[in-house]
């Protein structure tokens, strides 16, 4: 059965949106215009054909917008509602269908915005906001507190990672979209916690360090909503000294197997996760491109598709379920600044 991946481009040269393009039959086709928005760098794509992404306006304010796609003509998918600031742009988005919240995390603006989105999740308002502070850690990159995730655990708290404090917060969600700070996990200066995943028993997380290019094993604690240490590995090889930033991370749903991207060295690596919930090593594939940013595997699993923002193009990969090992199938396949790989 064919499946459709929305892709999150900048648009900062000949990019024009948010994109579409068709797994069909083990073969990526019909790259195309889904939606005409500028900076469209992060999305998340709901329930009822709605998509949730970072939109800037024409008058240069920045935040989060609602859209509907109907079809394949781009201009029928219909603007919903927005909430636009005169602020830094945000760099991810967490949602709630069930609760009826988004969460923008704002890389630049050092904080967490959180907004209600009605009975039907398709309106915004904006109920909270978090800033972090604190002193930063030793990388250039770490001259602010810049929160670059911010999403659900799996007992339903909120979860941010702040690539300029070295910080994992988990906060509560209260009525009203309030959030009330529950345990701050501090990683080793410079680690630069970008984006984490749990495991699917919600007893584990995997989080991954952009500036260290590490992945550290952490254990849930879900009556205390702490983490504790497991394990830290290393995502490129050790003899590796040119710069490399970790980028994405996706595990498995059998939770047999992680997967992230190194921008640098411009691979995916993979790992297999022990019956201990360490992990292994077993395998490094190159995403036939320059800066793989995001990727995503197909909803069978048997495939996975990286998006390389530099060289703007896409790579397709066959899937083994019993290895977890990654054959290339496609390469070369042209978007425009894709820097997110969403299903949808």
């Amino acid at each position: 059965m064919a499946e459709n991946f929305i892709i999150g481009t900048y648009t900062n040269k000949d990019s024009q949106g948010i994109y579409r393009v068709t797994l069909n039959a083990g073969k990526l086709e019909k790259v195309r215009l889904a939606v005409k928005v500028q900076k469209p760098s992060y999305l998340q794509v709901g329930t009822n054909h709605l998509i949730y992404t970072i939109k800037k306006g024409q008058d240069g304010q920045k935040g989060v917008a609602i859209y509907k796609l109907a079809g394949d003509n781009p201009e029928d998918a219909k603007l919903v509602d927005e909430q636009l600031f005169a602020a830094p742009s945000p760099a991810y988005i967490g949602l709630d269908e069930q609760r009826h919240l988004l969460f923008a995390a704002n890389y630049h603006g050092s904080r967490v915005d959180v907004f209600a989105l009605g009975p039907d999740n398709d309106r915004l308002e904006r109920t909270d906001v978090v800033t972090h502070t604190g002193v930063t850690g030793p990388a250039p990159e770490q001259d602010i507190p810049h929160i670059h995730y911010a999403d659900l655990t799996p007992d339903g708290r909120l979860v941010t990672c702040d690539l300029g404090l070295d910080l994992v917060t988990i906060y509560d969600i209260l009525p009203g979209g309030k959030l009330a700070e529950v345990s701050c996990y501090h990683e080793e200066p410079g680690f630069g916690p970008r984006h984490l995943a749990f495991h699917p028993n919600g007893r584990y997380a995997y989080i991954l360090g952009e500036l260290s290019s590490e992945l550290d094993v952490v254990k849930y604690d879900s009556t205390t909503g702490r983490f504790t240490r497991v394990q830290r590995i290393k995502t490129i090889p050790a003899n590796w000294t040119a710069h490399n930033a970790a980028g994405a991370i996706r595990l498995s749903q059998d939770g047999k197997f992680v997967y992230t991207s190194n921008r640098g060295e411009n691979t995916i690596a993979v790992f297999k996760i022990n019956p201990n919930f360490t992990v292994d090593h077993i395998q490094s594939i190159s995403s036939e491109g320059d800066y793989p940013r995001d990727f995503n595997l197909s909803s069978n699993e048997k495939y996975l598709v990286v998006a390389n923002q530099n060289s703007e193009n896409l790579a397709l990969y066959q899937r083994s379920l019993g290895t977890g090992k990654l054959t290339l199938l496609q390469r070369n396949i042209f978007c425009p600044e894709p820097i997110c790989v969403q299903k949808g």
